[in-house]
């Protein structure tokens, strides 16, 4: 035993021997959180420059260092004697530098400074053609440069406060009992019934390769064809031969082997005699699904919701957190094709259970930021929305309203202060300015409205018993509206077949979905929250194409 350990530390020792040394690199957000307590340490830090500037005639330089741990910078003073100045002070060189922690001079606004005294890696920036400068750009700009927006403060925090909201989403479910289940993202079932899904197929790349190949080598003719059987034919005739004057077993194997060969040359040409080049077709001109990679329709899922009820019918509480996908060419600052929702479903719970875990569900993950994410919320308070975390906490701490759509109607109609650029009446699906209103408005709080016309809702949702409404809610907050939709599940077969039916969709790809109404229906429940929904309600952003890490919309899908 002991010479095998031995053994064990040569092999690391000479493994170590090979690699560059680990680096034992300092965050800057813990540095700047102690502050002048950590004044005298030694640290290793790596960041890029915001800001450079030579001081002292070129004697030294002032670099603002941000590593992305939070949204202030760490000042970094480097002597012209310990490295070049030039190559160091461009905005987005990044440095990787070691040095001691200083308190500075009395009547500076940092409480602690690195004195730098070696600079370990640099990666030069050249000042022309960085495409952001030190002066602010818009968001709207920035969407032009994906790949290096993170790199400024409003992304960057953005970036934080998403990490948060998700680090809160997991913890509260993982509190409350619930089990994250992964759902597909390509899926042969339409979850909303609206058909604005992205096709999943390989028969176009497959149509071009044909296409390809058949410039390449054409098609045989059905001369060739026949020449190949013929060759088949003498080939069986000589097998004949051989075993009706008793060759040997060596020879007549042979003969069979050329035979098989030239059979397969037949079926070969025969197979290439049917390409034909486009997309295949069936007789009655419908597209030939069965030659595609699934056999089947397929698409982008607009919704986890489906998939997920499946483990709810079998472990109670469970969620499902990911990308979700419509094919929907709306250019608002409210929609994207490609977004992340977060879907619980609740076996046993009717829509009243629904409502209580949307509205602890979203008070939580006010609460995390507000413990979370100060610094970063301060930030929007100071560049984007003063009332950003007036908002969380009027959230977190205030009972939600709930009132029925019919009395939400009601409400909107009598309103005289305000003309809607959308009519108020029963039955239409409310706009944001409606939603907006009632929360803004008339309650001053969040408010759940609940059992809207079945008509506007999607076949999922439950029925009520006057006929007309189903038991769907959707949670309206400040700022954006509706951040929830949700509600309880239509556990009755025969009512289910019948909404599907009506919502003109076949049964037959949701024959599964019909079984869990089949075998142990249950009444269960759940709600959609808007992941990049929520991040606007917090941060207080106008476009929800700025709070996803890379936006895809109508033209554009960069990186």
């Amino acid at each position: 035993m002991a010479e095998d350990a031995a053994a064990a530390a040569m092999a690391a020792a000479s493994l170590s021997d090979d690699l560059e040394p680990a680096t034992t690199r300092t965050r800057i957000r813990s540095i700047l959180a102690d502050g002048a307590a950590r004044a005298g340490e030694r640290v290793v830090v790596g960041g890029w420059v915001k800001t450079g500037r030579e001081q002292g005639k070129g004697s030294f330089a002032f670099l603002e260092l941000n590593d992305g741990s939070c949204v202030s910078n760490l000042q970094v003073l480097v002597d012209a004697a310990v490295h070049p100045l030039a190559p160091l002070t461009a905005t987005g060189t990044s440095v990787l530098v070691e040095g001691e922690l200083k308190k500075p001079p009395e009547g500076t606004k940092q409480r602690v400074e690195l004195r730098v005294d070696r600079v370990i890696e640099v990666g030069e920036v050249d000042p022309a053609a960085y495409p952001l400068p030190k002066t602010k750009l818009t968001l709207e700009n920035l969407r032009d440069v994906v790949h290096l927006r993170s790199r400024t403060n409003t992304i960057g925090a953005v970036a934080r406060i998403r990490h948060q909201l998700a680090c809160a989403t997991h913890r509260f479910f993982d509190e409350n009992g619930f089990l994250y289940v992964h759902t597909p993202i390509i899926t042969t079932s339409d979850c909303e019934g609206a058909g604005e899904m992205f096709q999943v197929t390989t028969l176009f790349s497959h149509a071009e390769k044909v296409e390809k190949e058949l410039k390449e080598n054409p098609v045989p003719s059905e001369s060739d064809i026949e020449a190949a059987r013929l060759i088949v034919k003498e080939k069986g005739d000589v097998v004949a031969q051989l075993k009706a004057a008793k060759a040997s077993k060596q020879e007549i194997t042979a003969a069979v082997g050329e035979l098989n060969k030239a059979k397969e040359n037949v079926s070969r040409l025969e197979e290439r005699f049917k390409l034909k080049p486009g997309v295949p077709h069936r007789d009655d001109g419908t597209v030939a699904y069965e030659n595609d990679f699934f056999k089947r329709q397929a698409f982008l899922t607009v919704s986890g919701q489906l998939q997920v009820e499946t483990y709810a019918c079998a472990l109670s509480s469970v969620y499902t957190f990911g990308p979700t996908f419509r094919a929907e060419n709306s250019h608002t600052s409210r929609h994207l094709a490609e977004f992340w929702m977060v879907e619980p479903e609740i076996a046993f719970a009717n829509l009243q259970d629904d409502m209580n875990c949307a509205e602890k569900y979203v008070q939580y993950l006010c609460k995390w930021l507000l413990e979370h994410c100060r610094e970063d919320m301060e930030f929007m308070v100071k560049n984007y929305d003063k009332t950003a975390i007036e908002r969380l906490e009027l959230v977190s701490s205030t009972p939600f309203q709930r009132i029925s759509y019919t009395k939400a109607v009601e409400l909107l109609k009598n309103v005289t202060d305000k003309k809607f650029e959308n009519k108020v009446e029963w039955g239409i699906d409310l706009a944001s300015e409606h939603e907006r209103y009632l929360t803004e408005v008339i309650f001053k709080k969040p408010v759940i409205v609940y059992n809207y016309p079945k008509e506007i809702k999607a076949f999922y949702m439950r029925l009520n018993d006057d006929q007309k409404t189903v038991a769907a809610m959707d949670v309206l907050v400040p700022k954006v509206g509706e951040l929830v939709g949700g509600s309880q599940r239509e556990e009755r077969l025969d009512l289910l077949k019948t909404r599907i039916q009506d919502a003109g969709l076949p049964l037959e790809p949701y024959e599964w979905y019909l079984d869990l109404r089949r075998f142990g229906s249950v009444k269960h429940s759940g709600f959609g929250l808007g992941f990049e929904r929520m991040i606007l309600f917090a941060t207080g952003l106008e476009n929800i194409r700025d709070v996803i890490p890379f936006p895809r919309y109508p033209g554009r899908a960069d990186l």
